[in-house]
């Protein structure tokens, strides 16, 4: 049997009021993070890559 997944009828999520100054850069600080984490992975990546490319030559 399919669960049926219930709608929200709202226009926006949270509050209307702009953000505080620390609520900003609680956010700037996450988004530093996960993309440095992003980027970390992707150059490990290359160098695993790499690695392997001069182990077979």
């Amino acid at each position: 049997m399919k669960n049926k997944s219930i709608e929200l009828n709202v226009d926006f999520i949270g509050g209307q009021a702009s953000l505080t100054q620390t609520e900003e850069n609680a956010l700037s600080e996450y988004f530093k993070q996960k993309k440095n984490k992003t980027e970390a992975k992707k150059n490990k990546k290359r160098i695993n890559i790499s690695k392997q490319k001069l182990e077979k030559a």
